[in-house]
């Protein structure tokens, strides 16, 4: 008789590997605020990073291009700076790279659009300011499969959600009696999970803020966190009675009843939990915490299996983690993160599966969730649900190019009027212009006719001045003349002439200009 004693399982053997300084970022001033925020937001386009910021709140962009390689980033550095107090979180929109979401303690939430090229100046005009809050808002989600919907929650206690589309909020959420630690949608988008201070865990209807279910997730008084896994199971991180820090696995209907609750250490950072639906593994990273636990859930008990520990000698201040289109899948390179310091330095840390074939590992990528939204703002809030629209990457990631969805608005697309990459658009007009090289040259030669206009006026103007000179010379010199000539005529003192020396003929001057003293 033979006993299976390791469990079968193709992330057994993940491990995850720093890479070299150079291609890291360096000289960051991360945000010291002691809010509990992951202080990064990460997508195939850029990473954004909350930083320390005088006169109000400000989050830095740094483009993820081969062109804008990594190093150290120099203090003078643009950056989003339009709050008027500190970034408590950020997040990108999931179906526009160059659309991120920011909430401050100065209880405004502020949509911005980077250009591709990241920042060359700092930015303090928002594509659109969403004002409701009374206090500061702490939390931004945008939602997995509608476009334009966006989540932020304060600490008023208020979950808004927000068409972005329009700037006015769709619903309020008011049935937290305290503060909100998180907030997340399930896979298609139809529930929220929350975890709030008095130590629930709820789950809302998203529309009409009806709460279905709620529980005790930990017995903690210290912060939570409660997400919601691809099979429709939540799984919760937090702390016991004794302060241990906790994670357990839940089963929506019977939330207080967990399916498994294991107590892992006596630290006091808050975890975050990254989950990843593609592969069903959760990573634990804690703040404060100098390791990355990574978990697989799994049908087979315990349900929730421990894999392994990447161990770092430095605390975390804060983690991004890359989406799954942003990995590179030639190197079996499952996730990517971005791990904030508190010197400053943003280690990026990448997580592998050994594979000895260089083909592309179809079990390990699985169609991914896309960047084109299912639904629009506006058939979400009708009521259709959708799950997200999935994308291959066997031939590598390719960024979708952005159109319009085709359905009747009643309200327009504030985002609409942002140009777009390479483009300039005008939905009233109907019409479309692309900046295309021959626009460039025809802008470069108006610009080159332009300078040499400047210059022949210059010209002109100088030539003017001495030409004024050169007449008022001669004109003095014409009344020394005509004194000579009175005092030899015997005339001088004389009244002048009929014919003062400014009225004169020009040949009279021009005569007289050319005669030599002498030869009067």
């Amino acid at each position: 008789m033979s006993f299976r004693l390791v469990r079968q399982s193709k992330f057994r053997h993940v491990y995850g590997t720093c890479l070299k300084r150079e291609q890291c970022f360096d000289n960051i001033r991360v945000s010291k605020s002691s809010w509990d925020s992951t202080f990064c937001a990460v997508n195939p386009k850029f990473c954004a990073i909350i930083v320390e910021s005088g006169g109000g709140g400000a989050f830095i962009v740094l483009p993820l291009t081969k062109v804008n390689k990594a190093g150290r980033i120099p203090p003078d550095h643009p950056l989003v700076g339009g709050h008027k107090g500190p970034v408590l979180d950020i997040a990108w929109d999931p179906f526009n790279d160059n659309v991120i979401a920011s909430g401050s303690e100065d209880c405004v939430v502020k949509v911005w659009q980077i250009p591709d090229y990241g920042l060359v100046t700092t930015m303090t005009e928002p594509v659109v300011d969403l004002m409701y809050h009374q206090r500061r808002v702490g939390m931004v989600v945008w939602h997995p499969t509608a476009n334009n919907i966006l989540l932020s929650a304060g600490s008023d206690n208020i979950v808004v959600i927000w068409n972005i589309g329009c700037g006015d909020p769709l619903t309020t959420i008011d049935v937290h009696p305290d503060i909100i630690y998180s907030c997340c949608f399930n896979w298609d988008g139809s529930l929220l999970l929350t975890t709030c201070k008095d130590k629930k865990i709820r789950i809302i209807n998203p529309r009409d803020g009806e709460v279905f279910e709620e529980a005790t997730s930990h017995e903690g008084s210290k912060a939570t966190r409660a997400i919601f896994l691809r099979n429709g199971l939540v799984f919760t991180t937090g702390f016991s009675k004794r302060s241990e820090r906790q994670y357990s696995l839940r089963a929506p209907g019977h939330l207080d009843d967990p399916i498994t609750m294991v107590e892992l250490d006596s630290s006091n950072g808050v975890m975050f939990p990254m989950y990843d639906p593609d592969t069903n593994l959760v990573y634990l990273c804690g703040k404060g915490d100098s390791v990355i636990r990574y978990f697989e859930i799994t049908p087979e008990v315990p349900f929730v299996h421990y894999i392994n520990t990447f161990q770092l000698p430095d605390p975390q201040r804060g983690i991004g983690m890359m989406p799954k289109r942003g990995v590179d899948v030639t190197t079996c390179e499952i996730t990517r993160f971005y791990r904030l310091n508190n010197s400053g330095f943003c280690q990026i840390i990448t997580m592998t599966v050994p594979r000895k074939s260089e083909l592309f590992q179809e079990d390990l990528y699985p169609d991914t969730s896309g960047d084109i939204p299912a639904v629009s703002a506006e058939e979400w809030w009708e009521g259709q649900n959708k799950e997200p629209l999935l994308m291959s990457l066997k031939d590598g990631y390719q960024a979708t190019q952005k159109t319009e969805l085709k359905v009747t608005k009643k309200k327009t697309n504030i985002l609409d009027k942002m140009p777009p990459t390479g483009k300039v658009k005008s939905e009233e007009d109907g019409k479309a212009t692309a900046i295309s090289s021959e626009a460039l040259e025809k802008v470069n030669e108006v610009s080159k006719v332009n300078d040499d206009l400047r210059k022949r006026i210059d010209e002109l103007q100088t030539e003017m001045k001495k030409f004024k000179a050169v007449f008022l010379k001669q004109e003095n010199r014409i009344r020394v003349l005509e004194n000579k000539l009175g005092e030899l005529t015997g005339t001088a003192g004389a009244p002048p002439p009929p014919q003062a020396p400014s009225t004169l003929s020009a040949n009279t001057v021009n005569n007289n200009c050319d005669m030599a003293p002498d030869e009067v």
